[in-house]
């Protein structure tokens, strides 16, 4: 039996390597000579980097950058296919985990880290760009990132506007002439889960900017400064970017990415499924197995285990899920190609003990989800001589 492990990580807990190890050590109690493959994933979020390193024999490449809050940071992104390559995680630079809770406003947050990132790829020879766009502390619209990237974003003084949010509200005119010249030859891929425009009721204020610590005052503040950030790209470049699907990821750096560096913006398990060879994997696996920290119904949006579930449905492969928790809504996944889902957890607690004993719960679920199969196939009828 060849078994194929392809499961996201399990946030705060596990990264999805650590997941895939785990499923293997448990399923190798009851199937010890079965063929694995682990293939760990991710959607464009945290573990991208990490996922797409290990699956193509890349390397970390650790970078010092500004933070969200132009603070000093270790910042990272990953290089491979000979370093023509390399993959950014926009929340290692710019990330709402790198911001403390009574600090986190995204009118002072900025993207001038991810830019960094980006210029420190493009010094190691990378002209392919996959950019996750996930776990953002920002709601800049990628004013930040343009500028370390070399644009000139001016207010009427001629002056170079301010970091975060509020300073979008400075801005008269952008000057696209100083932006560095290597991006003309780059292809970018942006990775993001979500669809929501730039601006409106669905927008990078209204829905991501209350995650970030914005208040309603704030939200509105920021509507309002993207709007005008909007009008001012449309004057220098000739783009509407206010209603760009996928615009409104990581607070507007979807829309920047898209207008400023001619960046494609694709569901993140789409790039990450096709850099890893993950459909040729799924034809040579026999049984199917993947994993999320929490499936539900958020899990149909473009998160990695429906995507892989999606490409073994079109092939008439099975598949399980294990997770490590279960919503009331998640039944829906079912009719997306995954034949069973299991929870982790063997009984009631706390959170932190729940991710405190998540390797282990894994390993045990994985181990008596085998057990299972193997039951089955005991039970399951032998075809009577000459059928």
């Amino acid at each position: 039996m060849k078994i194929l492990i392809a499961p996201d990580s399990y946030k705060e807990s596990l990264s999805a390597a650590q997941v895939a190890e785990q499923i293997e050590a448990g399923f190798r109690e009851i199937f010890p000579l079965a063929d694995y493959r682990r293939l760990p994933l991710a959607d464009g979020g945290e573990g991208t980097v990490e996922a797409l390193v290990a699956a193509t024999g890349g390397k970390i490449v650790e970078v010092a950058v500004s933070g969200p809050l132009s603070e000093k940071v270790r910042a990272f992104f990953g290089s491979f296919n000979s370093g023509q390559s390399a993959v950014i995680e926009i929340a290692a630079a710019s990330g709402l985990e790198l911001v403390p809770q009574a600090s986190r406003n995204p009118l002072r947050t900025t993207t001038f880290g991810s830019g960094q990132l980006i210029r420190a790829a493009l010094d190691r020879g990378a002209r392919h760009l996959i950019i996750g766009l996930g776990g953002s502390a920002t709601c800049d619209g990628g004013a930040g990132m343009l500028q370390a990237l070399g644009a000139k974003l001016l207010d009427r003084h001629g002056r170079q506007i301010g970091p975060g949010g509020a300073a979008l509200a400075d801005l008269a005119r952008i000057d696209v002439t100083t932006l560095d010249e290597r991006l003309r030859h780059c292809r970018i891929e942006a990775a993001c889960d979500v669809d929501n425009p730039l601006l409106g009721e669905k927008g990078a204020a209204a829905v991501f900017a209350p995650q970030k610590g914005a208040t309603a005052e704030m939200v509105a503040q920021l509507e309002a400064n993207l709007g005008h950030f909007a009008e001012i790209v449309k004057g220098a470049l000739g783009v509407d970017i206010a209603a760009t699907p996928g615009g409104g990821a990581a607070g507007g750096l979807g829309a920047a990415l898209r207008a400023f560096l001619d960046a494609g913006l694709r569901p993140g398990i789409d790039i990450v499924s096709e850099t890893l060879g993950l459909e040729q994997a799924i034809m040579q696996a026999d049984l199917i197995l993947v994993g999320e920290g929490r499936m539900d119904s958020q899990s149909l949006q473009g998160k990695a285990p429906l995507g892989v579930a999606r490409l073994a449905q079109r092939r008439g492969k099975p598949v399980i899920a294990i997770a490590g928790s279960l919503a009331a809504d998640m039944d829906s996944v079912h009719q997306q190609g995954i034949e069973a889902v299991f929870s982790v957890l063997r009984e009631i607690g706390t959170l932190s003990e729940a991710l405190e004993n998540a390797a282990v719960n894994l390993r045990m679920s994985a181990r008596n989800v085998a057990a299972v199969l193997r039951l089955g196939q005991r039970l399951a009828p032998t075809p009577a001589a000459g059928a």
